[in-house]
């Protein structure tokens, strides 16, 4: 099967669940990323200010290189510091980020850890103050994910976390079929063929009728290597697969309800807890 045809309804960007299911997680644009950065700059900007007044409040009690030393030491901590404090606590947020709405993650769309927040704070110094925001403008245009060097280096980009992700609904046993399907063996379905078959049952009905027709072929043929027996014949390819992704479905639901049952039965309770399975 050629790779376009794993990938129906799929693109680059798109992360994919345990139930190959594409979760969209747009990208911030250009506009809304620099109004949170100019909110940043403002918070920042702030405590520097406040910095200063105190280091002036003290400048008749210290000397002129104790000073210089207890500013730069300030700049650093209000700059570059205290912005990787924050992503790091907030998971990805910032008081910018706050405010509009938005989010670093991962390229995995995982949350971010110290290490992505250190090397996108660091960047952001020299991209934002040395170079007065010019790499980073540039480097976000030409982006499909809108990164800066910061986010290229660290393996992050920038959502919008305001943004509820749209599950598509779980995909109808055919009643003719559900009795085979029942009682047929159906195997894992490799991860691949698992998200192609899901999200062409979907968009089937969007396709050109001979685009659909091919690729309806071309995944049964794929998934009746992991069936037995063969489903009986005169049956419609796409309710084949329907009827492969539905029971699937259902063993998996019933094989986690059963994980479940013994969890509970064998976990001790917490009398401290205000129910037993809290």
């Amino acid at each position: 099967m050629s790779e376009t045809s794993l990938t129906v309804g799929v693109g680059e960007d798109d992360l994919v669940t345990g139930e190959a299911v594409a979760l969209d997680l747009p990208p911030a644009s250009i506009g809304p990323r620099i109004l949170s950065g100019f909110i940043d700059n403002v918070v920042l900007f702030g405590l520097a200010a406040g910095v200063l007044t105190a280091a002036g409040a003290l400048s008749d009690q210290l000397d002129d290189a104790l000073i210089a030393g207890v500013l730069l030491t300030a700049t650093v901590l209000v700059l570059v510091a205290s912005p990787i404090a924050f992503e790091t606590l907030t998971r990805g947020r910032s008081p910018g980020k706050y405010a509009v709405g938005l989010r670093t993650v991962r390229d995995d769309g995982g949350p971010i850890t110290f290490r992505h927040a250190f090397v996108r704070g660091m960047l952001r110094y020299v991209e934002v103050y040395v170079l007065y925001g010019v790499p980073a403008i540039i480097c976000a245009l030409v982006n499909r994910r809108g990164k800066r060097v910061g986010d290229l280096l660290a393996g992050t980009y920038v959502v919008r976390d305001r943004v509820t992700a749209q599950l598509a609904p779980p995909v109808p046993m055919p009643p003719h079929l559900a009795g085979w399907a029942w009682h047929a063996d159906i195997g894992a379905l490799p991860d691949e063929l698992a998200m192609a078959v899901r999200t062409f049952l979907p968009a089937a009905a969007t396709m050109e009728p001979s685009a659909r027709e091919a690729m309806g072929r071309a995944l049964l043929a794929e998934v009746s290597t992991y069936v037995s027996p063969a489903p009986p014949p005169g049956n419609h390819p796409e309710h084949v697969l329907a009827a492969v992704v539905a029971d699937r479905r259902r063993r998996d639901l019933e094989r986690l309800q059963r994980e479940d049952a013994v969890r509970r039965r064998v976990r001790v309770a917490d009398p401290l807890s205000p129910s037993p399975w809290l």
